[in-house]
């Protein structure tokens, strides 16, 4: 019975990690040791039982109870609309940002960052916008009102605006980083996601626009992808604004009709007419603008508007350019594009696959009065938001996903244990060449040792054994042409 009241005794010791032993209920006046059970039966008390025993000057065997460890187990899976990254996926995050990062450098922009916890007033901007109601926010321990980054621009005007007139122009600037929504979760729509964003702020042509485009679609063939796999929806804020004015819908309600507009896929055209009603806007005006908005080719749109309009003039600059670019074949008009982001103010555009089975693949425009907003002057600017989410599922459709193996050169193997350190020597000597190697830490037996190099992508296999290393060598095994020498420690590389 001793050796049973130590084992039950052990069960109640959380410090010394004994966590594959069941939990006990308090309400339990009798509990069998799992680990000698049938041997052993212990009675213990609940902390009721243990007052009841002081009171009456009872004492047992145990000074005292036991204090229950109840660990409550957890769920193992990541919050809703978020990801782990195991390495398989992690390889491929950082594949899709190294292209991102490339097509940047290729086209002359500096990288920066901002906090991914900011100010929630920089994202409270007009009421109706679907960011607004999407806010990770929340009050901090200070008292200030502030919200996980739901997108990134408004974090780069700010930047500008504390940077002020020490920055040269025109600004060319790209970034990669996490943002947060809170929001029904689809394929491709997460809750946080990853954004490549390029912005050129000092440039009030649509030259700016073009070249934006232009990276988006060397991002595209790097990646595989063709103008029959995808293409962009190119409009104008200003299309919507000329036919407002036509109507003389008052300004003010300009934003709020571009949040309704920009709605039209999702919700029913009657809920789309509903909602410009109730915003005051006429039977007459809401026919004249739904007119406008289904319109797909610039000539029908130059009718519609007339050639001195601005929204007809900077569309067809842009797509004048396009041809230019080459990329002419990958772009096509459509009024209903308008963006559902309030700060746009001239040319939008979306990316989208072909066939439709994905929601928009990134999107922009231009947003001269950003700055503004935020108590700065105001500057021209342009930018457009990339998601690492709808590409990967877009590549996936395509068979497009790389094979992404881990990058590994050497693999160090220590034939006989007291040979560990010089191995140690060997990998230390390799990675200062700038090698990646992978020194086996425990004893193995070959058949592992060359599994292991096959799942990894070894390049190499050096086998440090003792024959070899008396004589100051080591083995190296090509993995690829199965061939072997013995190679000077001195002359490795």
């Amino acid at each position: 019975m001793k050796m049973a009241a130590a084992c039950c005794a052990l069960r109640f010791q959380p410090r010394l990690g004994l966590s594959f032993l069941p939990a006990l209920s308090l309400s339990n006046q009798i509990s069998v040791c799992r680990l000698c059970l049938p041997q052993c039966s212990q009675k213990i008390h609940s902390p009721a039982a243990t007052s009841q025993e002081k009171s009456s000057g009872r004492s047992g065997g145990l000074a005292s109870p036991p204090t229950i460890d109840r660990q409550t187990a957890i769920d193992v899976n990541p919050p809703r609309g978020t990801r782990d990254f195991p390495p398989e996926d992690m390889r491929l995050r950082n594949w899709l940002f190294q292209n991102f990062r490339e097509v940047s450098r290729l086209f002359a922009f500096e990288e920066v960052d901002f906090p991914i916890l900011e100010s929630e007033a920089l994202y409270t901007r007009k009421a109706g916008e679907e960011i607004t109601e999407q806010l990770y926010g929340f009050e901090d321990k200070g008292g200030r009102r502030v919200a996980l980054r739901p997108e990134l621009t408004p974090s780069l005007a700010r930047l500008v605006i504390q940077k002020g007139q020490s920055l040269p122009h025109p600004i060319k600037w790209f970034a990669v980083g996490q943002c947060w929504r809170y929001e029904r979760t689809t394929r491709g729509r997460r809750r946080e996601h990853y954004q490549w964003n390029m912005d050129i702020i000092g440039v009030f042509d649509v030259t700016a626009e073009a070249e934006l485009i232009s990276s988006v679609v060397t991002l595209f063939k790097r990646l595989g992808l063709t103008e029959s796999d995808v293409g962009f929806k190119v409009s104008s804020r200003k299309v919507l604004q000329a036919v407002l004015q036509r109507y003389s819908i008052p300004e003010e309600l300009f934003g709020e009709v571009c949040v309704i507009i920009d709605k039209m896929e999702k919700i029913p055209m009657e809920e789309v007419e509903k909602k410009l009603v109730a915003l005051g806007i006429s039977v007459e005006a809401i026919n004249g603008l739904l007119q406008v908005l289904a319109l797909k080719s610039l000539p029908d749109l130059e009718e519609a508007l007339g050639s001195a309009e601005d929204a007809v003039a900077d569309l067809k600059q842009l797509f004048s350019l396009a041809e230019q670019y080459g990329y002419s074949q990958w772009i096509q008009f459509d009024a209903s594009i308008v963006r559902g982001l309030s700060y746009y103010t001239g040319v939008v555009f979306e990316g989208f696959d072909r066939e439709g089975k994905l929601r928009a693949i990134c999107g922009g425009g231009r947003y001269d009065h950003l700055l503004s907003m935020f108590g700065g002057t105001d500057s021209p600017a342009c930018g457009f938001g990339f998601g690492d989410a709808v590409i990967v599922e877009l590549l996936k459709d395509k068979g497009l996903l790389p094979d992404l193996s881990p990058e590994v050169d050497d693999i160090v193997f220590p034939i006989d244990q007291q040979l560990q350190g010089s191995a140690s020597m060997i990998a230390s000597r390799l990675r200062e060449k700038g090698r990646s190697v992978d020194l086996v830490l425990e004893q193995k037996r070959l058949k592992w040792i060359f599994k292991h190099a096959e799942r990894i992508k070894a390049s190499r296999l050096i086998l440090v054994g003792e024959a070899e290393w008396q004589k100051g060598m080591v083995r190296v095994k090509n993995l690829s042409t199965r061939e072997e020498q013995d190679v000077k420690v001195d002359e490795l590389s």
